[in-house]
């Protein structure tokens, strides 16, 4: 019930005991020891977002550091890149205990190598080296006995990330701006209104949390929708901000009170910020090649890992500046950027702050409502939901129907089943999951989440309403196969 995912090892908090976070930190560096990027006696940055099971798994966590030989330094409760930047700075290992999106029922681990994210070709190695753990450390139900209380927060890690955006765009960048920060559960929910007063705004704190809240920027619930345009209205709100529990995905809504949809935000950002080579997952919005505003644009399998391999690889072909973004908001920087005298060094883990810093600031600069930065783009809008409590194993059965070695064979099984939502189905890429596009030029992907059981639904079309028109009825083919 504990594994990797697209993101980091997640589980059920039941499942995800002491022991198991143990053993997963030992593996993880001994690990980067066999492939020599940690020593005896090296530091391991640790952090945590703010769900009621992560400061058990973070003392966990430091223990497992101190028996592989490292020094653990705690950096607090903060936004997971603020961790990354951290231990990228410092050259060290870093590690975020974290759910990000999902349910307070579940947490995880998300490992950071010293000069990047952990990628899918490492996780085989972390998971060879398992160790069998002594019996005497832990309780019957895999509660560490003695659990190492947490030392305070190091302060500078959170100092760092702030100024690098504080310096990027500059003090008055945002000034005669009133925001809004839906601050429920997130772990920048101070944070991100400290930054945004820093650059001038007005800032409004709203909505605060002592429950954990799982906000999924790809599967709004109606009553985030009517947030949105009752607090934009009843405060009169240029903007409302918030991000998902640890900040790697960002939810930005405009003075109308509509939330932007996280691949919309990733092409004006691209275009804002003058990247030239842009990578996203097949499961984004399709106006990102409409625009023609881009060098070169790369698809990739869902999941950050994916993203930033071909990132890389676009910043080892000599790209004058690559970046990437995923249908959650969230952006990454492969290599740096210039405007001006000011340069902001390469972040290649996904980031909430930089994408609503980015449009707020060009809509600043350009003397545009928020919503008008959109009118530019082309007409293509998607919509996303997805089925909990669905099993992994189920779902890719229910997909295999329309993965046999005959093409024809699939394409007709997809018609069958979704024919009359979307008409003859044309083409199909199974990139990741089964993404569909019909003759009429709609889309309809189909994918089992990689950090939950969940199946995943995402629907393109020409207008938003018939998008979600398209969601709605998939969703209630999908809801079928249970």
């Amino acid at each position: 019930m504990v594994a990797f995912g697209t993101s980091g090892l997640r589980g059920l908090v039941s499942e995800l005991t002491d022991a198991v976070a143990f053993g997963h930190v030992v593996a993880f560096l001994q690990y980067l020891k066999d492939v020599g990027e940690f020593d005896a006696g090296g530091q391991v940055i640790l952090g945590g977002d703010l769900r009621p099971s992560t400061p058990r798994l973070l003392r966990a966590a430091w223990a497992a550091v101190e028996t592989a030989g490292g020094v653990p330094s705690f950096a607090g409760y903060l936004p997971s890149p603020a961790l990354a930047l951290a231990g990228f700075s410092r050259k060290v290992p870093s590690l975020m205990v974290t759910g990000s999106h999902i349910p307070f029922d579940r947490n995880g681990i998300k490992f950071n190598r010293p000069t990047g994210e952990l990628m899918k070709s490492d996780e085989p190695g972390i998971l060879e080296r398992l160790p069998v753990l002594d019996s005497t450390l832990f309780d019957s139900d895999g509660g560490l006995r003695d659990a190492p209380q947490l030392p305070l927060p190091v302060e500078q890690w959170v100092t760092a990330y702030l100024r690098r955006y504080r310096d990027f765009f500059g003090e008055g960048s945002l000034t005669g701006l009133r925001l809004g920060v839906y601050q429920h559960s997130g772990v920048a929910r101070d944070l991100l209104p400290q930054l945004l007063e820093a650059l001038g705004a007005e800032v409004i704190a709203l909505g605060r949390s002592d429950e954990f809240v799982a906000l999924d920027t790809e599967a709004l619930r109606p009553e985030d929708a009517a947030l949105a345009k009752n607090w934009v209205e009843e405060y009169s709100l240029d903007a409302l901000l918030t991000t998902d529990g640890d900040a790697d995905r960002p939810m930005i809504a405009d003075e109308q009170g509509a939330w932007w949809r996280g691949d919309v935000l990733g092409i004006i950002v691209a275009q804002a910020l003058g990247v030239q080579s842009v990578v996203t997952p097949v499961s984004s919005n399709t106006a990102l090649e409409r625009t023609q505003a881009f060098e070169r644009v790369s698809r990739t399998r869902i999941g950050s890992p994916f993203v930033i391999e071909a990132m890389q690889a676009e910043v080892d072909r000599g790209a004058s500046s690559a970046g990437g973004y995923e249908a959650n908001g969230g952006f990454l920087l492969g290599s740096a950027l210039h405007q001006g005298d000011r340069v902001l060094a390469p972040l290649p883990t996904r980031d909430a702050f930089l994408p609503m810093l980015t449009v707020l600031a060009q809509a600043k600069q350009q003397d545009l409502p928020l919503s008008g930065l959109l009118s530019a783009l082309p007409s293509r809008y998607t919509a996303s939901n997805r089925l909990q409590e669905f099993p992994v194993a189920r779902a890719r059965e229910c997909l295999d129907r329309f993965r046999t070695p005959d093409e024809a064979q699939n394409l007709g099984a997809f018609s069958d089943a979704f024919g009359e939502i979307c008409g003859q189905a044309e083409s199909m890429d199974l990139t990741d999951g089964i993404r569909v596009s019909f003759e009429n030029g709609e889309i309809v992907h189909l994918r089992p989440s990689g950090n939950a059981p969940e199946l995943r639904c995402y629907t393109e079309a020409d207008s938003p309403e018939r998008a979600q028109s398209i969601l709605d009825a998939a969703m209630g083919v999908m809801a079928q196969w249970r």
